[in-house]
């Protein structure tokens, strides 16, 4: 099975409330969006989107330029549904963020809670982090969050890669300068606790 058919099967069977990672709110994100970005225009992606909330809180904030990225178009999809008339004010792109094409400088904001840290080979973490330097404009901000030291080994049957703050930052290196980090315990919807760690950094044009 790839890795997309793997993803497609777990949105498939599976309702957005009942996965793992699902919060009514991405309180800590909101907050470090809404720092990088005061302006609404600000062209905002967020990779790995899916099923997440956080376009419906972009969206009640006043959000004008998000564009939502996950490789399982099943996802995509349920949020849509869920968004009703507000999808069509959002970008759909479904799509492997190793692979697709990015317009170059075209981001102010790119956040990330569900990607990285299923990125398991330095071959792909460098690809990812290829990819922010190109999408991102320069002083534009990256927003990434991944399980914690104390986080799980495996999230839905595959293996992910654990981090704490300074771990995460420098696997971004230098054109990225760290600007705050967090760690929160999440609560799956079954009242199991999850370790998660945010890096909120600013990229500068080497």
């Amino acid at each position: 099975m790839s890795i997309k058919e793997h993803w497609e099967s777990v949105y498939g069977a599976k309702s957005p409330e009942s996965v793992s990672w699902y919060a009514p709110h991405l309180l800590r994100s909101l907050h470090y969006v809404r720092k990088a970005a005061p302006e609404k225009q600000a062209s905002i992606i967020d990779v790995g989107g899916g099923e997440s909330t956080l376009v419906d809180d972009l969206l009640a904030d006043g959000y004008l330029n998000i564009t939502v990225l996950d490789l399982s178009r099943t996802a995509l999809e349920v949020t849509q549904q869920r968004l009703g008339r507000q999808a069509s004010k959002v970008v759909w792109s479904a799509a492997d963020v190793l692979e697709v094409e990015l317009s170059t400088a075209s981001f102010d904001v790119w956040h990330d809670r569900a990607v990285f840290h299923f990125l398991t080979t330095d071959a792909q973490r460098e690809r990812y982090v290829a990819q922010v330097v190109h999408a991102l404009k320069p002083g534009g901000f990256a927003i990434v969050g991944t399980f914690g030291p104390q986080g799980p080994e495996k999230c839905s049957g595959l293996t992910v890669s654990r981090y704490a703050p300074d771990e995460l930052h420098s696997k971004f290196g230098a054109p990225f300068e760290l600007i705050d980090s967090h760690t929160e315990t999440h609560t799956t919807p079954w009242g199991a606790p999850q370790q998660f760690v945010y890096c909120f950094c600013r990229h500068h044009a080497q």
